[in-house]
């Protein structure tokens, strides 16, 4: 028996219509397409105008917050989250961490204020007259103080961070060359050297009983301006002084003879004795007889028992048989 299409008048192999046939076919052939183009767009354009309003509010000039990536603005506010969790306004001292510009012209470097993990909360506005740099074109280098200091220098300055963490209120001191701008480092052919000093202090805001921070004071390191602020050393493979040359005495204080079987490490202030031995390792792990090892900053003792701070150039000598320095006295 063959079974018409009340509607169409067709055939049908079983007792259904088309519409039913159409139906069960409508939900594929009527289904759209949605375009998510669109959607990522908008969400685009949203985050582009929070992103803008968070720039606004930034308390930066115009100029600076011209130049502000999207990426930079976000570096910027999570530094002033940081500040504000740590400086309440209603809670800490009543200037906060901020100085007057009048104060801080008086200081012999900038201040600087990291987190229990070393993130940067407060640099002061004078760093510029420092390495060059304004605050917001430092933190470009990234939001911790090792994207600010020297690479050779960031594993001493993180062990000596761990031991001030570890006992609140001892004093630390480490050198560094810290990253400037461009026309700096052409003027004085390289970065400049600053020496940070500091301590880690508890936070006696009510709701951060157990929160510290580190409170540092950045003092630049003079330079050489001449060859006369230069001397020459020759060391055994332990550093033990074999000859060095008479203008010791000038930087130093002692006399030639004073110094001849002397071990190097005699002189060196207790704190920078690591990074003198990396230092010393490095020239002694390097083949040739002319290798040398990055250049290092050191605290050594002068004979009226002050401190000099010396840039000090190793390199192996004598067909790798010695150990030649080239100190530079800073100040």
């Amino acid at each position: 028996m063959t079974i018409f299409c009340t509607h169409c008048h067709r055939p049908l192999q079983a007792e259904m219509s088309c519409l039913a046939r159409r139906g069960k076919q409508a939900p594929s052939a009527l289904k759209p397409f949605r375009s998510t183009k669109s959607a990522s767009k908008a969400r685009r354009d949203q985050i582009n105008v929070e992103l803008q309003a968070l720039r606004s509010l930034l308390p930066i000039s115009a100029r600076e917050k011209e130049r502000l990536s999207y990426l930079h603005t976000m570096a910027l506010v999570c530094l002033r989250l940081r500040g504000a969790q740590l400086f309440p306004p209603d809670l800490g001292p009543p200037a906060g961490p901020a100085l007057g510009a009048e104060l801080l012209s008086l200081l012999p470097g900038f201040l600087l204020v990291l987190s229990a993990d070393a993130k940067l909360v407060y640099i002061s506005d004078n760093v510029a007259q420092v390495l060059g740099l304004s605050m917001v074109e430092l933190l470009a280098q990234g939001d911790t103080v090792f994207d600010i200091l020297d690479e050779r220098s960031c594993k001493d300055a993180r062990k000596k961070l761990l031991f001030a963490r570890e006992e609140p209120g001892r004093e630390i001191t480490f050198v560094s060359e810290m990253r400037t701008s461009k026309a700096f480092r052409l003027q004085h052919r390289g970065n400049r050297v600053v020496a940070v000093r500091g301590r880690f202090t508890a936070l006696h805001w009510p709701a951060f009983s157990t929160t510290t921070a580190f409170l540092a004071l950045c003092t630049p390191v003079g330079e050489a301006s001449c060859q006369d602020d230069v001397f020459q050393s020759t060391h055994f493979l332990d550093m033990t002084f074999t000859d060095v040359t008479e203008s010791v005495t000038y930087h130093l204080g002692y006399h030639r003879e004073e110094l001849m079987g002397q071990s190097w490490y005699s002189l060196l202030h207790p704190e920078d004795t690591d990074l003198a031995a990396t230092q010393h390792r490095a020239v002694g792990e390097s083949l040739g007889t002319a290798a040398a090892a990055g250049p290092a900053v050191l605290r050594v003792l002068r004979a009226d028992r002050s401190w000099a701070w010396l840039h000090v150039s190793a390199r192996r000598d004598r067909g790798g048989r010695a150990i030649a320095c080239t100190s530079r006295c800073l100040r």
